[in-house]
């Protein structure tokens, strides 16, 4: 669905789970308010992942964790460590 909106699916499927959790809670209008917020956000979720294939930026699959300072998470640190940041002195680590 290029160009087009997926927050009618989204929001089709949280109906159809929040229905489910309000039938199975006794409470159906609980279930289906939380199904409706449950699938305005996979909606948007969907549109966001969209966008990103789209751009071809290639941050729709996967995850890339960083540190904060561009560096990913498993570099290790100053000490040259590896994951577990361990040095050369053995020490370190989690």
């Amino acid at each position: 669905m290029e160009g087009r909106s997926h927050l009618g699916v989204g929001i089709a499927l949280g109906i159809a789970v929040g229905t489910a959790i309000g039938v199975a809670m006794d409470n159906l209008a609980i279930g289906i308010g939380l199904g409706v917020a449950i699938g305005i956000a996979l909606g948007i979720a969907m549109d966001e992942r969209g966008k990103r294939r789209r751009r071809g930026d290639g941050s729709a699959g996967g995850y890339a964790s960083t540190d904060g300072d561009g560096r990913h998470a498993d570099d290790g640190g100053p000490d040259g460590g590896g994951p577990d940041g361990g040095g050369s002195d053995g020490g370190g680590g989690d």
